[in-house]
């Protein structure tokens, strides 16, 4: 699949671990809920998101592995990050994440063997990866879009599979973490990230290469190939 594409990969898509994996967890947020408006696109006016999760930030973790790991993805699109994740991140000078609210767990519910050793609970933060400048390249994704895009800033549609996607030369701001214009609902991250993850060992993080990173539950399989 990479040959279909003209650069190598620099960006990849983020995603929580395997499900049944040692760290696997959801969360479910604890009433009351108070959320904001969703994002708009400032040219269109189109929505571009989804409701913001405002204070007070209460979860309850529902653990179907062994213990929490670094990263818990969010129901709406926020997502949860480890103290010592959120420290690193920004002593180390990674741009992209907002927020960095302290959440109260308020409780956890272990669905397998309660484990023999008492279970740590990291302290966690709540976080918003940014809406980046960068965009989806129109031409040279595998990306069949209903119906395509027709703001040339937010460039949001429906998506209906995903075959490998890139970004457009020259749009990217620079950002270590942004959902990407053209496919808000997906995190995308740098190599810089990617390597800041593996030197920490950050648990419960799957990164793919955006050229790699299919989707396609209906198997309609890929767009066709742009023809020169």
């Amino acid at each position: 699949m990479d040959s279909e594409f003209s650069t190598s990969p620099s960006f990849f898509v983020l995603e929580e671990g395997a499900s049944s994996s040692r760290y696997d967890a959801e969360l479910e947020k604890v009433e009351p809920v108070n959320r904001a408006d969703a994002p708009r696109c400032p040219r269109c006016g189109d929505i571009i998101g989804l409701l913001t999760w405002r204070p007070p930030y209460r979860v309850e973790l529902e653990l179907h592995g062994e213990e929490p790991g670094d990263f818990i993805r969010g129901t709406g699109y926020e997502e949860l990050i480890s103290e010592r994740f959120a420290e690193s991140f920004r002593a180390e000078g990674l741009t992209g994440l907002e927020g960095f609210h302290p959440v109260e767990v308020c409780r956890v519910r272990c669905m397998r063997k309660r484990p023999s050793q008492p279970l740590t609970v990291p302290r966690y933060y709540v976080v918003w990866p940014c809406f980046g400048r960068a965009a989806v390249d129109l031409v040279l994704n595998r990306v069949r879009f209903a119906p395509p895009p027709t703001c040339t800033e937010c460039r949001s549609t429906g998506i209906d599979t995903i075959h490998g996607f890139v970004l457009e030369p020259g749009t990217w701001a620079g950002e270590d973490i942004f959902r990407p214009r053209g496919m808000q609902g997906r995190v995308v991250v740098s190599e810089r990230f990617k390597d800041f993850v593996e030197r920490h060992g950050l648990t419960n993080i799957q990164l793919t290469p955006t050229e790699q990173f299919v989707r396609d539950p209906s198997n309609l399989g890929p767009a066709p190939l742009p023809t020169a």
